[in-house]
């Protein structure tokens, strides 16, 4: 089990800039791929990004060109840049495994854009 907490978010306006951090407890962090997740109100919570152990990263449809996942197994961080944010990307943000079967959800880190 890996403990996965959250922060960075914040209110921006539209057009600017964020980045997430998803700082990860266990020694077996450089071997697991993390995923970026968000959920707005009334929606599903919808894959953003992810990124294997070896750094092979992915991306959803509407952030590719606009967001970078990155991750530092120094310091057991996963980084989630986010540019050029749209007011659709107002949610609260997640992170978790690359895959089922998921550890506990944290409490996330809230986005917010403004137009």
């Amino acid at each position: 089990q890996v403990q996965l907490v959250e922060s960075g978010g914040g209110l921006v306006q539209a057009g600017g800039s964020l980045r997430l951090s998803c700082a990860a407890s266990g020694s077996t962090f450089s071997r697991i791929g993390i995923g970026w997740y968000r959920q707005a109100p009334g929606k599903q919570r919808e894959v953003v990004a992810r990124i294997t152990s070896g750094g092979t990263t992915w991306y959803g449809v509407s952030v590719k060109g606009r967001f970078t996942i990155s991750r530092d197994n120094a310091k057991n961080t996963v980084y989630l840049e986010m540019n050029n944010l749209k007011p659709e990307d107002t949610a609260v943000y997640y992170c978790n495994r690359y895959l089922p079967p998921f550890d506990s959800w944290g409490q996330g880190t809230q986005v917010t854009v403004s137009s």
